[in-house]
């Protein structure tokens, strides 16, 4: 189910050798949320485990290495060197049943390994899950779906990138949509997240930085200014490379409320993954013209659960006011047009963490700009609301 050890989305590399850089001793625990609270038996939980065992197999090849090194020149050599000895440990991911069936996951490492293990298990999961409701998938039917998408991209100009890794409907799916978009969207489609299918296929391999960039930052170094310190230490690692900044970790006014002129200047643009993206988006366009900065020199990336219609209508929105692009996940690669089908609604975010095995662990939170995607503990919320001022959105 997992191809490779580079059949994982690019920021999870990037945020890897971020913490390899800057914070090699801080360690964190990813735990797994189902949002769909979808129930399993015990042959669904051994067939997870067997499949996750296998995930030990994977190691960075020769080819693969001398790819990431030639095209993925933003992260360190050291870092590809490190990765070539790294292996999946089975051992360390905790994976159970509760009394009512639903799935438990968790695993804790080292940051900038256990965050590596966030993509292959939700992949895995969700291939799995599907196997297990009995979802059969035609691809005919698929390409043809994906066709009409590709026809309206095609006919209005939308700029996209594949996100698709985490909740696909399988990698054998996954890999028929990214054939076709290279062969039906090669001017649109601007690129994969997926960085063994953009060395296979010849895309180009996207991302922006994760979550739990910010939220790890929150953990060590306090809410207030989390968002500050996480964009100056992506910065220091990449000196302006990778330069979309997520904006959602702890609401978007809270990120736009501590942004800076220097940052807003080295940042190519902003990922929205929550929230109302036309309220979102003007939000931006209001704080760059703050700054006396353009905001059509900037870009704005949505990313939230979108469609090709409701992208189509959000780029007319801001045509002219700052440039868009968009990344879409699961309308690509889980879209079997199966009556009745829903995609697995899961996702694995950073729970804890601390500095080195000397300091205490600390819980860490997101504060979404939708109440559905806010994740973690109660009285966190209620420190972190009060310290963000925005207790009204909680």
């Amino acid at each position: 189910m997992i191809l490779s050890i580079l059949d994982t989305d690019l920021y999870k590399f990037s945020t890897s050798n971020a913490y390899f850089q800057l914070y090699p001793r801080a360690e964190g625990t990813f735990t797994f949320n189902d949002r769909g609270a979808e129930v399993y038996d015990e042959t669904f939980l051994k067939a997870l485990k067997t499949a996750l065992g296998e995930l030990s197999e994977l190691s960075l090849s020769q080819r693969e290495f001398d790819y990431v090194c030639g095209k993925v020149k933003y992260v360190s050599r050291n870092y590809w060197e490190w990765l070539r000895g790294f292996r999946f440990e089975p051992g360390k991911i905790d994976c159970r049943l509760d009394a009512e069936g639903h799935l438990h996951i968790e695993v804790t490492d080292l940051l900038y390994k256990v965050t590596l293990y966030e993509v292959p298990v939700l992949a895995t999961v969700a291939e799995l899950r599907n196997r297990y409701i009995g979802a059969e998938a035609d691809l005919q039917t698929i390409l043809a779906r994906l066709n009409g998408k590709i026809d309206l991209a095609n006919a209005e100009g939308l700029v996209f990138s594949e996100f698709g890794t985490r909740r696909r409907f399988s990698s054998a799916v996954h890999e028929a949509v990214i054939m076709r978009l290279k062969e039906r969207c090669p001017n649109n489609c601007a690129g994969t997240s997926n960085v063994y299918f953009a060395m296979k296929y010849g895309m180009v391999p996207v991302g922006t930085f994760p979550h739990e960039w910010m939220m790890f930052h929150s953990g060590v170094f306090g809410y207030k200014r989390a968002n500050y310190l996480g964009l100056e230490d992506w910065i220091k690692v990449y000196d302006g490379a990778l330069g979309t900044a997520l904006i959602d970790t702890f609401t978007t006014s809270s990120f736009l409320r501590t942004l800076t002129m220097k940052q807003a200047k080295l940042l190519d643009g902003f990922r929205q993954d929550s929230g109302d993206e036309r309220k979102i988006g003007d939000m931006i366009i209001a704080r760059l013209e703050e700054f006396g900065i353009d905001p059509r020199s900037k870009l704005l990336v949505f990313s939230n659960a979108l469609n090709f219609e409701k992208y189509r209508d959000i780029a007319a929105y801001f045509k002219g006011r700052i440039k868009v692009s968009a990344g879409i996940g699961t309308d690509l690669t889980c879209d079997p047009g199966i009556p009745g089908y829903k995609a697995a609604n899961i996702v694995m975010k950073l729970s804890r963490c601390r500095m080195s095995d000397k300091d205490p662990w600390e819980k860490v939170i997101k504060i979404s700009d939708d109440l559905g995607k806010h994740m973690g503990d109660d009285l966190e919320f209620k420190i972190a609301s009060h310290e963000l001022h925005i207790e009204q959105q909680l």
